[in-house]
């Protein structure tokens, strides 16, 4: 709002100036038309002017406060000008992003609709989850089968990923599953702008996080800010009535299978061959993720602790983790989603693999 009226006051002013020298404009061409007689045009030296009445007194009290009106309009106007500046250019980019939020809602919507269906998959235009088709095809018999894929929710990604993670997936897909490759460097048909106004969908779609620190105003995307806490008392809900059901024997095992809000926190999507389809191997037996059996995260983790801070903040690309591992960033962050609490009973259970 303050940008705007700023911009109506600069208008104004702008209106006035340009007004005032149209009418001084006017009067000067006025009293300078030809003059009757043997001249054409009379020299300046031979006009009669002003008296000296009239040029030290109304002419000069008006040129005086004329220059007195602008000398004010200057001393008040450049200063107000620089104080409204910074949310001027705020209120600009506001205006950009919120622009940049409808053209990704476009690309986003399902193909009928003319976008690019990744509402189609991921859940409608909330993001929350969803399913994808999807063709498997047996590397030993070449035998193809025709599967629903459990594609993840959207409105938790920055929670898990951050947005160059997130742009690297859209631009170059995720391999051995529906996720094809949407920008022109992946062979996909988004240009860069177009993946930038996803992007700018996709943070507008985020839960809103609890808890953030001074300075943080973005409730989407607020670094220190974590999922709001009746739906982490959900999750804790739903994996303690699967042990008391007898679906899973511990809480660990059961935050790290349950699909939670359609598949947006699981491990087993990842580290579980079969779970994404609904068809799950050995727990924790690798598919994108790596292997957590037989041992492996024990001694790739000989401390508990770098096992917990590391699920709880990811992988970074190239920077190294647990015992000579280098980060991709396809590992994401759990630290946001989840509780410390939830943490450590998933690595527990991880551990005993």
């Amino acid at each position: 709002m303050i940008a705007l009226a700023t911009t109506s006051i600069a208008w104004l002013l702008f209106a006035i100036i340009l007004g005032g020298w149209t009418v001084y404009a006017f009067l000067n061409l006025r009293q300078s038309r030809d003059e009757l007689g043997s001249e054409l045009e009379i020299a300046p030296n031979r006009k009669k002017f002003y008296e000296d009445e009239i040029l030290e007194g109304p002419r000069l009290t008006f040129a005086l406060g004329t220059g007195v009106i602008l000398l004010v309009v200057i001393v008040i106007g450049l200063p107000l000008y620089w104080i409204l500046e910074p949310a001027r250019l705020a209120g600009a980019e506001d205006a950009q992003e919120e622009i940049f939020v409808e053209w990704g809602s476009r690309l986003f919507t399902p193909t009928a609709e003319g976008g690019f269906n990744c509402a189609g998959c991921h859940g409608g235009m909330s993001g929350s989850g969803g399913s994808a088709a999807y063709n498997l095809t047996d590397p030993a018999t070449n035998e193809v089968t025709a599967v629903n894929w459990t594609a993840p929710a959207l409105n938790t990604i920055f929670y898990r990923f951050s947005e160059e993670e997130v742009r690297f997936i859209l631009v170059f897909g995720r391999p051995f599953s529906p996720m094809s490759p949407w920008g022109v460097a992946g062979g996909g048909p988004l240009n860069e702008q177009q993946i930038d106004t996803l992007l700018a969908y996709m943070h507008s779609i985020q839960i809103d996080r609890e808890d953030c620190g001074p300075g943080e105003d973005d409730i989407k995307t607020c670094p220190s800010g974590h999922l709001p806490t009746t739906i982490q008392n959900d999750i804790d809900l739903l994996a303690n009535n699967a042990v008391a059901d007898g679906t899973y024997s511990s809480y660990g095992e059961a935050l790290f299978n349950l699909d939670l809000a359609s598949g947006a926190y699981s491990c087993a999507r990842c580290h579980t061959p079969g779970w994404s389809w609904d068809d799950p191997g050995v727990p924790g037996q690798g598919a994108f993720g790596w292997n957590l059996t037989g041992g492996s995260t024990n001694a790739h983790f000989p401390n508990e602790s770098d096992m917990i801070e590391f699920v709880a903040n990811g992988s970074s690309d190239g920077a190294k983790y647990g015992i000579a591992a280098q980060g991709s960033g396809r590992m994401p962050g759990f630290g946001s989603l989840l509780t410390d609490e939830q943490i450590q009973a998933i690595v527990e259970y991880v551990r005993s693999l």
